[in-house]
């Protein structure tokens, strides 16, 4: 691995994964396999980071003071270096991740204290040896997560770190306009999102128009399909389609996108061209499906 270290701004969240063997009975109860994990975007890229050989890692998030030191040894034990403001009015966020018998998921966010990462859980030292940022864009859905992350974008662009960000949610990005996520993140180095988010910030139906066309907007584009692999853009070109890795008993898609993240990101930094590094960071996200909750197992 490359000298330098990953910062990752972003969040843990507390996963409720509900595995269920049919679909939920309205007003009546539904057999079902129920988990509570660490989770949470940007604490999962952290992991699958390491997991995927970048030694040092580092996350910037903010929890409630109910399960901090949960969380924190969670990610210690997964070799990420924590930075966890702890939030002593409002809970660490919970998702429920409703997950039926194909391993699709569907969430129930309350985001609690991850919108809350303020500017004052911002140090410009956290950039120190840090050879590349990933913002998580849930820090964009609201206010105050917002202008942390600008301030983390600013300082990193000042001191020519590259970055690369994970739109994170096509519904919470339909609440707040695909235009104003673009002014936010124009000019980033990488753009990570998956299809129906690409869809959701173009207006495109096609994934490769619609890579074509954020590529346009920042360096460079990795749209993950699922089953179907990832597209690499460039510069308004497809660079390379680059197949997903056999998955052959698939539990739980929760975190599969945040695998690839993690595996792809780390692929790079380790030297690898952007197609070697996509296959790396499917062959992360194939593992991420064969485990329940959104880390490594």
């Amino acid at each position: 691995m490359n000298g330098g270290a990953l910062l990752v701004v972003g969040e843990v969240v507390t996963d409720v994964v509900v595995r269920h063997g049919s679909a939920p009975l309205h007003g009546t109860d539904t057999p079902a396999r129920i988990t509570t994990l660490p989770g949470g975007s940007g604490a999962n890229v952290a992991c699958w980071a390491v997991r995927s050989g970048w030694r040092d890692v580092r996350l910037l998030a903010r929890a409630g003071a109910e399960s901090a030191h949960w969380h924190r040894d969670a990610l210690l034990r997964a070799g990420v270096r924590p930075v966890l403001a702890v939030d002593k009015e409002v809970p660490t966020g919970t998702v429920v991740a409703l997950v039926d018998p194909s391993a699709e998921r569907t969430f129930l966010t309350d985001s609690g204290a991850v919108l809350r990462l303020s500017p004052g859980d911002w140090e410009p030292s956290l950039l120190d040896g840090v050879a590349r940022l990933h913002l998580s864009g849930y820090l964009l859905f609201a206010g105050t997560s917002r202008a942390t992350a600008a301030l983390a974008l600013r300082e990193a662009r000042r001191r020519g770190v590259p970055v690369s960000v994970d739109p994170a949610s096509a519904g919470f990005l339909a609440g707040l306009g695909a235009g104003a996520f673009l002014d936010l993140v124009e000019g980033v180095d990488l753009l990570l999102p998956n299809a129906d988010e690409a869809r959701e910030l173009t207006g495109l139906p096609e994934p490769a128009d619609a890579a074509v066309k954020l590529s346009r907007h920042v360096g460079r584009v990795a749209v993950t399909l699922g089953g179907r692999g990832v597209l690499l853009a460039a510069g308004g070109t497809v660079t390379a389609r680059v197949p997903a890795a056999v998955v052959r008993a698939p539990v739980d898609s929760t975190g599969a996108g945040d695998a690839f993240t993690g595996g792809f990101l780390a692929a790079l930094a380790a030297g690898a061209d952007e197609v070697a590094a996509a296959a790396a960071g499917c062959r992360a996200g194939a593992e991420a499906v064969t485990t329940v909750g959104g880390r490594p197992a």
